[in-house]
């Protein structure tokens, strides 16, 4: 496994850049090296909406929720999404959010 620096924050990572022990290892430094990587110069509350979500969700079912069970947990639509996470909710909001890479369609 790789591992990333940021912050003073060592963390070890999956060949996808996902945190290798999700949540566990979830913190304020690794949400702001994810904000950095997807170009986010600041959080809102309705990405804070959405990374709870998700934790929600997988704290609940242990996978990441479909993209439109996220739409209507959040009650945004998926363009919405997108626009806070340009990388899209399974790679950039799942990852900012300390879940593993998602397997199907999140």
């Amino acid at each position: 496994m790789a591992t990333i620096e940021h912050a003073g924050k060592t963390f070890e990572v999956d060949e996808d850049g996902f945190l290798a022990k999700g949540m566990e290892e979830w913190c304020q430094e690794w949400v702001d090296y994810v904000k950095n990587l997807e170009g986010i110069s600041e959080l809102t509350d309705e990405h804070w909406k959405v990374i709870n979500s998700l934790q929600e969700y997988y704290k609940k079912n242990g996978i990441a929720p479909m993209v439109r069970i996220l739409s209507k947990t959040t009650g945004y639509p998926l363009k919405r999404i997108y626009e806070l996470f340009p990388s899209g909710p399974g790679k950039g909001a799942c990852k900012m959010a300390g879940l593993p890479k998602p397997t199907g369609c999140v």
